[in-house]
C-alpha cells in the first residue's frame, strides 16, 4: 500500500475508534475526521465540503421534514386508535404495534415513525395493566426492518444506492428495497410476535414529567360545529366511538350547564367539558373536527404553540380565572387545558378558578410566551410535547408524500428533486409550520453525513478501497456465493453497533462494491447486504436512533438488548442472505 492508502485507513481507524470511545458527539467526530484528512492531504482542500451538496445530505433532510409533517397529520395514530378498540390481547397489540410502526417506517424514516406510535403503546399498556417495555423494544426493532423497504425508509439505503450509481450508471429507486426489505419484515414480525417473552418483564421505564406531577387527565372545552357530524348521537355512542379514552364531564348548552347522562343527544352550538390525556383530546378534537372554545385564527400560525405550565406559589392567576384575568386580551394567551389532582373541574378551562399546582396548557406566540409565563407566575415543563390546540391538515401531507414517492418510483425526477419538492409544498401550504420543519431537521445527522462523505472518499481515491477488497477476495475465493454475500451482511451487522448507521455504509460500501468486482459478480447483492447489515443493529441501545429512543421509556439495560435482538440477528444473517441472493441473484 502507497502512503496515502495507508492515511486513508489510519484515519477511518482512527474515527471508528473516537465512534466507539463516544468521548465526542458522532458529528464532532466526523469532524475531526474531516479535519484530519485535510491536514494529512488526502482530502484536498477543494473538495473539503462537497459532502454538504451531495445529495444524500438533501434526500435525509427533506426526509426528516415530511417524517414531522406526516406525523403532524394524525391519520397513522387515528388509525391504530380506530383498530385498538378491536383488539385487546397483549400479543394481538404487539402485532398490531409491531406491524404498524414496521410499515409506517417505509413511508417516512424510521425513527420518525416509531416516535410517532410511541403514545400509541403507553395507551395499550395502560389498558391491558401490562407494562410498555413488551411494546418498545419490539417497536424498535420492528421499525429497523421497516426501514430496509424503500429508499427513504433509511439513511443506509440512500447511500448505497449512490454508490451503485457510481459502479453502474444505476442508482436504486424508490422501490428496489421492497420484496428484500418486507421478507425481512415479515420474518421479523413473527418473530417478534412470538419472542418478545424473551424480554425480562420487570423493566419499568423513567418517570415522566406527567408521572411525577401526579397527572392523570386533562380538562378543556370543545365546541360541536353547526353542520357537525356529531350533531344528534347520543353521548354513550360518542365516548364509546372513542374507546373510552376521553370523559364528557358536563355540557353547556345556550350559556347553560346541565346534567349528562349517557341517552342525551348532542346538539350544534354544544360546548363539552372533556377529561383525558393530551393526546386522546387532541385525537377526538381534531378527528371529530371539534372547535376549541374561544379558538381564534392566528395570521401567524407559525409562531402560534402551547406550552405546558405549573402554577407557582405567589402566581398571579391563584384564586382568579382566566376570563377575568382577560389573558387573551391582554397577552394574546389562551388557556385551552388544565389539570388537577384528584379532582374534575366539570367547568370551561377559562371559567375555573386556579390553583397553585395546578398543570396548566396555554396557546399563544411562543417568541412572547418566555416573558408571559414570568409574568403569570407559570413554570414550564419542557420534557414532553403537547399537541392540543396545534392543527392539523389531515390528508394533505400524505398526498403530497405520496406523489414525491411516486414520481421517483416512474422515474420522473431525481430523488433528491422530488423530496426537497415535497418538503417545500408541506412548509408552502401550512402541513408543517416553519418552526417545526426546522425542528425536525437532524442538524447532526446532516453534519455527520457532510464531514464524512469526502473523508470516506479517500478510500476510493486513493485506491484503498480496491486494495481491502482484493484482500478480502483472496480471503473470500475458496467460499460459494452465498458465503461471499454472508460475510459482508455479517460485516455490517458486526461494526454498526460500534458507529453510526449512516458511517458504517459510507466505510463499507465502496469496498463491498470493490469485492464484488473482484470476485467476479454484479456489485447490487452485497450493497444490498451492506444497506441491510448497517440497518439492522439489534444488540445494542447506541447503534441506532430508534433503539435509543426506547431505552428510557422502556426501562431497559443494555444486556436487554442482545436477549430479543441476538436471536433477530441471527434470523436476518441466515434468511436474509438467500432472500437477498433471490431477489438479487450475482
Amino acid at each position: 500500500m502507497t502512503l496515502p492508502q495507508w492515511l486513508s485507513v489510519a484515519t477511518l481507524i482512527g474515527m471508528m475508534a473516537l465512534f466507539i470511545w463516544d468521548r465526542f458527539r458522532y458529528d464532532v467526530t466526523a469532524i475531526i475526521a474531516l479535519l484530519a484528512g485535510i491536514a494529512l492531504g488526502i482530502v484536498k482542500p477543494e473538495n473539503a465540503f462537497t459532502g454538504f451538496s451531495d445529495d444524500i445530505v438533501i434526500i435525509v433532510g427533506s426526509a426528516l421534514v415530511m417524517s414531522a409533517a406526516v406525523q403532524r397529520s394524525g391519520l397513522i395514530e387515528d388509525a391504530v386508535a380506530f383498530l385498538s378498540q378491536r383488539v385487546k390481547r397483549v400479543g394481538s397489540q404487539l402485532f398490531l404495534l409491531t406491524t404498524s410502526v414496521g410499515l409506517a417506517s417505509g413511508l417516512v424514516k424510521n425513527v420518525g415513525a416509531l416516535a410517532m406510535l410511541m403514545p400509541a403503546a403507553t395507551q395499550f399498556a395502560r389498558k391491558s395493566g401490562t407494562n410498555p417495555s413488551v411494546f418498545l423494544m419490539p417497536m424498535s426493532f420492528a421499525s429497523l426492518l421497516g426501514g430496509l423497504t424503500t429508499l427513504v425508509g433509511t439513511s443506509p439505503n440512500i447511500i448505497v444506492s449512490r454508490v451503485r450509481e457510481d459502479m453502474v450508471g444505476e442508482p436504486f429507486r424508490m422501490f428496489d428495497y421492497l420484496p428484500t426489505g418486507l421478507g425481512l419484515l415479515v420474518i421479523g414480525l413473527i418473530f417478534l410476535r412470538l419472542g418478545y417473552r424473551l424480554l425480562p418483564s420487570d423493566r419499568r421505564g423513567a418517570v415522566t414529567m406527567g408521572e411525577a406531577l401526579n397527572l392523570s387527565a386533562y380538562e378543556t372545552s370543545a365546541k360541536v360545529p353547526d353542520e357537525s357530524s356529531l350533531v344528534g348521537e347520543t353521548l354513550e355512542h360518542f365516548i364509546n366511538r372513542h374507546g373510552g379514552d376521553v370523559e364528557v364531564t358536563a355540557i353547556k348548552r345556550n350559556g347553560r350547564s346541565g346534567a349528562v347522562h349517557p341517552a342525551m343527544h348532542l346538539g350544534g352550538g354544544d360546548i363539552l367539558i372533556l377529561t383525558g390525556e393530551p393526546d386522546a383530546l387532541e385525537r377526538v378534537i381534531a378527528g371529530d373536527r371539534l372547535i376549541l372554545a374561544g379558538q381564534e385564527k392566528d395570521d401567524r400560525e407559525d409562531e402560534i404553540g402551547v406550552v405546558e405550565g405549573v402554577i407557582m406559589a405567589g402566581s398571579a392567576l391563584i384564586d382568579r380565572n382566566a376570563a377575568r384575568l382577560r389573558l387573551q386580551d391582554r397577552m394574546r394567551l389562551r388557556l385551552i387545558a388544565i389539570s388537577r389532582e384528584g379532582e374534575k373541574l366539570g367547568n370551561e378551562p377559562g371559567q375555573s378558578i386556579l390553583r397553585a399546582g395546578d398543570v396548566i396548557v396555554l396557546q399563544g406566540a411562543l417568541d412572547l410566551m418566555p416573558e408571559r409565563l414570568r409574568e403569570l407566575g407559570v413554570l414550564p415543563i419542557a420534557e414532553r410535547e403537547i399537541r392540543l390546540g396545534t392543527a392539523r391538515r389531515g390528508w394533505l401531507a400524505v398526498i403530497i408524500l405520496g406523489i414525491a414517492m411516486a414520481a421517483t418510483a416512474l422515474g420522473l425526477v431525481p430523488v433528491a428533486v422530488a423530496f426537497f419538492a415535497a418538503a417545500g409544498l408541506v412548509l408552502i401550504t401550512g402541513a408543517l409550520p416553519v418552526r417545526d420543519a426546522y425542528d425536525a431537521v437532524e442538524w447532526p445527522i446532516l453534519i455527520m453525513l457532510g464531514a464524512l462523505i469526502p473523508v470516506s472518499a479517500t478510500l476510493q481515491s486513493t485506491g484503498a478501497s480496491d486494495v481491502i477488497a482484493t484482500q478480502l477476495a483472496s480471503l473470500a475465493a475458496s467460499l460459494p456465493p452465498w458465503g461471499a454475500v454472508m460475510l459482508i451482511l455479517a460485516a455490517a451487522m458486526a461494526v454498526t453497533p460500534f458507529l453510526n448507521n449512516a458511517a458504517t455504509v459510507l466505510v463499507m460500501a465502496p469496498i463491498a462494491a470493490v469485492f464484488a468486482n473482484d470476485l467476479g459478480y454484479r456489485p447490487e447483492a452485497f450493497l444490498i447486504a451492506t444497506a441491510v447489515g448497517a440497518g439492522c443493529d439489534f444488540l445494542t441501545p447506541i447503534g441506532h436512533q430508534c433503539n435509543t429512543l426506547v431505552l428510557g421509556p422502556g426501562g431497559y439495560r443494555f444486556a436487554d438488548y442482545a436477549r430479543l435482538g441476538a436471536p433477530l440477528s441471527v434470523l436476518v444473517l441466515a434468511l436474509g442472505t438467500p432472500l437477498i441472493l433471490w431477489v438479487w441473484p450475482l
